[in-house]
């Protein structure tokens, strides 16, 4: 109840035109124990009431009784039939032929589709004439994450994710408690996929973040074109968008030095060839080469040129973020609003996350997406990066 599920819940129920009554209701005494409530949805159309019973799956709400998933078949390619059902990023079930199947790379926002008896999410320009689609909410179920309520989160990780982030948290405390989480999902063999935008660099922290490269934190990246891109800059002129880092001034026409990173890159082949051919000698993503960590760099209109392993073809560059999830176990998001919504966006609600920026309104937009364990941090990135390269490498300085 301390939640506010209950309350959520029934305030969409009248938000979406319908109506209910509360049948029974069973409080949880202590704070580990489960409360239970029964209530009767009404509203006005068969098409309303399936409408308002996909909302309130996403508090974890379900029907009682299981009925068999109602299957149409896709009348053209990239089109889901009308009353498809809409994902959310909560782990699902779906009940066909009397038992019920998990889905498979649960995410917001798709449809589900059946194949050789197993359910997958869908984005809706992937979809082909002819696929078994699922359709309305009878016959699913989707299953809230466990929240931990044991040491190990209480008073730490859990504990710090507050409501409204500001640059008042203690950051320290934050940073200590993120850099244990990393510790644990590695221990138990589990991926971290970080998340970064350019001002990693324009702040300072690309040499704390290519350190935490190079010390087995980082298994994955998510970035665009601009980061990449700013990175090698910072490497190869020591400059980011005109700006000589070491001095924080501008160089006359050192905006140059952008377009001709990226150039410097697209005659070596690839970000690897670069490293490897020794164009390359410093940077998080030649730390991501000589670790042969994963990297998935996709394209914006606003770039003005791109680095030969930028996906331009935003829905490849998709794929290839989706491809790159399995095994994930932790996400830490730095600074980027764009590649950390998208990321936000595919990514299993039981998968926690950290995410630090200096806007709290990108914090929070992040942070609430109905994921079980999300702590947000209001901080400069290149100082953040510090504080958790200085509690996670003993020698880090």
């Amino acid at each position: 109840m301390d939640t506010g599920v209950l309350a959520r819940v029934l305030a969409d129920v009248l938000d979406y035109g319908g109506d209910y009554r509360v049948d029974t209701i069973d409080l949880g005494r202590d704070h580990d124990d489960e409360s239970r409530a029964q209530l009767t949805i009404g509203a006005e159309s068969a098409t309303q009431l399936a409408r308002i019973l996909m909302r309130i799956q996403v508090h974890g709400v379900n029907g009682i009784e299981p009925k068999p998933a109602l299957l149409r078949r896709a009348e053209r390619d990239g089109v889901l039939p009308d009353d498809f059902y809409s994902t959310t990023n909560l782990e699902t079930v779906v009940h066909l032929d009397g038992q019920w199947v998990p889905v498979e790379h649960p995410q917001m926002d798709c449809g589900l589709v059946v194949s050789g008896g197993r359910v997958r999410t869908i984005p809706v320009g992937e979809v082909r004439a002819g696929d078994e689609i699922v359709c309305g909410a009878s016959g699913i179920k989707v299953v809230l994450p466990v929240t931990d309520h044991s040491t190990r989160v209480q008073g730490t990780f859990e504990s710090m994710s507050a409501p409204t982030p500001s640059p008042n948290q203690p950051q320290a405390l934050l940073a200590r408690s993120i850099a244990r989480q990393i510790r644990e999902v590695k221990a138990e063999g589990q991926q971290i996929l970080w998340v970064a935008g350019p001002s990693v660099v324009y702040s300072g922290g690309a040499p704390a973040l290519a350190a935490l490269v190079e010390a087995g934190f980082v298994d994955v990246l998510f970035a665009g074109n601009a980061f990449a891109t700013t990175d090698i800059e910072a490497a190869l002129f020591g400059m980011a968008l005109g700006t000589e880092l070491f001095r924080g001034k501008g160089a006359e026409r050192g905006h140059e030095q952008h377009i001709r990173a990226i150039n410097m890159i697209r005659s070596a082949g690839s970000i690897r060839a670069a490293v490897e051919g020794g164009m390359l000698g410093s940077g998080v993503m030649h730390a991501l080469v000589k670790g042969n960590r994963s990297f998935v760099l996709t394209g914006s209109i606003r770039d003005v040129g791109t680095l030969p392993d930028v996906h331009v073809d935003v829905l490849a560059g998709q794929r290839a973020m989706r491809s790159a999830l399995p095994g994930v176990g932790f996400a830490v998001m730095v600074a980027s609003m764009l590649q950390s919504t998208a990321t936000a966006n595919i990514l299993p609600a039981s998968v926690p996350l950290a995410c630090i920026d200096i806007d709290p309104g990108i914090v929070t937009k992040i942070t609430d997406r109905g994921f079980a364990q999300a702590v947000g941090v209001v901080a400069d990135s290149g100082m953040f990066l510090e504080l958790l390269a200085s509690e996670l490498i003993h020698d880090w300085s």
